[in-house]
């Protein structure tokens, strides 16, 4: 998909904006490595399978703009992204993405994030929300205190838009997912970024991917809770013999 003609002083004003963001890019990887720090921290890290963190490509913040002006374009409104709110408009220009195995984890890494953040004085920008398709996903996120908004993309992920603590304000975001839904994440991303495939039949088989990817993490969660139930009741019953075994050895 190409992108309809902008007038000339619009893309003159998308060149500077993506200056101004490479003038200032030592700045976000004090941001970023700020952020990287997060996932070294017990008890987050013991939840944490890996993380991936980046700088958005200079490349594809030119492209995100102008996606960005050529729908002001169609919306008949003013393209009002300038340097004084770039870092405030655009939220993903420092990204840090963590990656865990099963859904029930997402209550105490959400609890343990939070409280990393705050002793971190990076605050949030907005509520925590998850995006997401899956009705059985929006219906535990909401049990942990987590919003949602939908994703006509079919994909699922946490999101928290953070501040910089430093003098230059900065805006990044946190994704957290599990390692399932990063293998959607990720082939999406092959096939649809920037622009999504003209081709029908990969958007269908992605779209099925996603339902195969919500089943194969509904499954992880059902091991993790039946092995969790298993558990109990082992320690049980050995609890339960170790007593009975007691009064005989007394005796």
């Amino acid at each position: 998909m190409t992108h309809p003609p902008l007038d000339s002083a619009v893309e003159l004003a998308i060149e500077g904006l993506v200056q101004h963001y490479v003038l200032n890019q030592e700045k976000y990887k004090i941001f970023l490595n700020g952020m990287r720090v997060l996932t070294e921290v017990s008890p987050l890290s013991t939840l944490i399978h890996s993380s991936k963190s980046r700088l958005k490509d200079p490349e594809h913040l030119r492209d995100k703009l102008r996606r960005k002006a050529a729908k002001a374009l169609k919306d008949g409104v003013e393209f009002d992204i300038s340097p004084d709110n770039l870092f405030e408009r655009i939220n993903d220009l420092a990204g840090l993405r963590i990656l865990h195995l099963h859904t029930h984890q997402m209550e105490q890494i959400h609890k343990h994030l939070l409280a990393a953040l705050e002793e971190a004085r990076l605050p949030l920008v907005e509520d925590p929300f998850a995006r997401t398709w899956d009705d059985e996903s929006r219906a535990y996120f909401a049990s942990i205190g987590i919003g949602s908004r939908d994703s006509d993309s079919m994909y699922t992920s946490v999101h928290y838009v953070i501040e910089a603590n430093t003098r230059t304000k900065l805006t990044g975001e946190i994704q957290v997912r599990t390692l399932a839904e990063e293998l959607w994440g990720e082939v999406d991303h092959s096939i649809n970024y920037p622009h999504p495939t003209p081709l029908v039949a990969c958007q269908e088989q992605i779209r099925v991917l996603a339902r195969v990817t919500s089943s194969c993490s509904r499954l992880v969660d059902a091991i993790f809770t039946t092995h969790a139930d298993g558990m109990l009741r082992a320690q049980a019953v050995h609890t339960s013999a170790t007593a009975d075994a007691a009064p005989a050895q007394a005796g």
